[in-house]
């Protein structure tokens, strides 16, 4: 009797679980910008009445739209962000951003990029989606320096709200040093600090010392002076739609100051830190070893707090 009664149980909960889980179709999805056409991938959710929609914008450099790198790391960050939207009847784009893989040709030169073709790419993207009858309240999340574009794109499209995850809240520049002043060596620090300077004042410094090749080689050096004018938090507060502010207390990229900043600038947005989440999503120890390890494991699975914040936030929002 009672094995009969466990394998009814069973049975329920699988029938249950199977219910639940939505069936969820992937497609390829591409906008013209105007500048060139990008190229993504499109969750959707099967419902009988449109599903929220999330725009999901890639942090810095050649970074696609799973959230791995050109310089060969992969850890498949945002596209497991975006299943697990997709598991919780959460639609989402994901993109390649100009100059990366299929969006490759968009820009082919980085010497060409700018931040603010990085936000109109992400205005063109809500734009189309928000036209899209599949789909009902556009939210924007962007990821690291993705948290940025969000920012700056949101008033152009007015979305329900926006997300930033693990974004800076200070000028770009000044996360560099940080960054940097833990890792070099005195001769290099000074020298990275005086490229910096310039770059900030707008002005090109081609003398770069090899080590620094990756981070500040010539072709990048008009992106960045693109990039260091804009304030993560002056933008951050200039928002009037909700918004969600989501930073690990484990991130050696973005630290747990600058979430509390932007709650500064914003302080309707609700701030939520998870406990020992990385950089890339995980539960990480403080270990340098460790940390580095799962910017390159697509294996690791998310912090389960942070899917179910996000589910939390966008489940409560209101069509604008």
């Amino acid at each position: 009797m009672m094995l009969r009664v466990l394998l009814f149980t069973l049975t329920l909960l699988t029938a249950v679980a199977h219910a639940a889980a939505p069936v969820v179709l992937q497609r390829p999805i591409s906008v013209d910008t105007g500048h060139g056409e990008l190229f993504g991938s499109l969750l959707l959710p099967q419902s009988d009445k449109p599903v929220p929609v999330v725009l999901i914008i890639a942090g810095s450099g050649p970074t696609d739209r799973n959230g791995n790198s050109a310089d060969g790391a992969r850890n498949d960050s945002l596209k497991r962000l975006a299943w697990v939207l997709a598991r919780h009847n959460i639609a989402s784009v994901r993109y390649d951003k100009r100059g990366v893989a299929a969006s490759l040709a968009a820009t082919p030169d980085e010497r060409n990029l700018t931040l603010d073709a990085y936000v109109s790419d992400a205005v063109a993207w809500g734009k189309q989606l928000k036209a899209d009858k599949r789909l009902g309240p556009l939210v924007v999340l962007g990821h690291s320096e993705g948290a940025l574009v969000a920012a700056l794109a949101a008033p152009q499209l007015d979305p329900a709200g926006v997300i930033s995850l693990s974004g800076s809240a200070r000028p770009v520049d000044a996360v560099i040093r940080q960054q940097l002043a833990a890792h070099l060596p005195p001769a290099l620090l000074l020298r990275s600090n005086q490229i910096l300077d310039h770059l900030k004042a707008g002005q090109v410094d081609t003398d770069v010392p090899g080590p620094l090749e990756s981070i500040f080689r010539p072709s990048v050096q008009p992106y960045l002076i693109s990039l260091f004018r804009a304030d993560p938090s002056a933008a951050f507060a200039r928002l009037s739609m909700p918004a969600l502010i989501i930073q690990g207390t484990h991130d050696i990229q973005v630290g747990v100051a600058d979430a509390q900043q932007l709650k500064q600038a914003k302080p309707d947005a609700q701030l939520v830190l998870v406990e020992g989440m990385n950089h890339v999503m995980r539960i990480v120890p403080n270990d340098v070893k460790q940390q580095l390890a799962s910017y390159n494991d697509p294996q690791l699975p998310l912090a389960a707090e942070l899917g179910s914040r996000l589910v939390r936030f966008i489940d409560g929002l209101q069509p604008r």
